[in-house]
């Protein structure tokens, strides 16, 4: 639930928070931010949950997860509009946080200011390992962070980055397991290592 103040004279007010739900694809962000959010209706909060626009992995209007979970949302094109669009919530939820311009940051200040509860999940690396768009800077304001992981598909360790197994230069490029794997950072490096060493080597033959 949403934390709860009194005012002088008893009158109750909602104190609002940032929490940021983050890690590496495949790693159950998007799974613990429908959790949260199902919470809150069990409560019988209301709540609101956005994605940007661009996300049309799954559904045009749910947030899923990769297990198959699903709740639905309102895909806006700019973090501007989450403002616009928030009515009287207690919760809201935002997922890919990532992909959103950098005016998310004082949206998420803005809505906890009105005592909302703001659930945020995103990729903090992109398959560089990167910082990822507006993400060091929510990590930077959140009251609470949640660090979650994926497995290295190559040695079963934690996995530290989403590494991109397709060719393709752009930051933002959507996909699955086709296009990633969450690796390790061990893994992550031999496996930069490789892709450098590839075009040497067919370059002798």
């Amino acid at each position: 639930m949403s934390e709860l103040n009194y005012r002088g004279g008893g009158e109750m007010m909602r104190r609002g928070r940032v929490e940021v739900i983050c890690g590496s694809m495949f790693s159950g962000k998007t799974e613990e931010l429908i959790r949260r959010m199902r919470r809150a209706q069990f409560a019988r909060q209301h709540v609101q949950i956005f994605k940007p626009s661009i996300d049309v992995r799954y559904s045009e209007e749910e947030v899923v997860s990769h297990e198959g979970n699903s709740i639905m949302s309102t895909p806006v094109d700019s973090s501007q509009s989450i403002l616009l669009l928030t009515g009287d919530s207690d919760v809201v939820g935002i997922d890919e946080a990532q992909f959103f311009d950098a005016g998310i940051v004082s949206v998420c200040n803005e809505l906890a200011q009105r005592g909302i509860r703001v659930i945020v999940a995103g990729l903090d690396l992109d398959f560089k390992g990167v910082p990822f768009g507006p993400m060091p800077q929510l990590l930077a304001i959140a009251d609470d962070v949640t660090k979650v992981h994926a497995i290295c598909v190559r040695c079963g360790s934690l996995a530290y980055v989403s590494h991109r197994i397709v060719e393709g230069e752009r930051q933002v490029m959507l996909g699955e397991t086709k296009e990633y794997e969450p690796l390790c950072r061990e893994c992550y490096a031999e496996a930069c290592r490789t892709q450098r060493d590839e075009p040497q080597q067919q370059a002798l033959f």
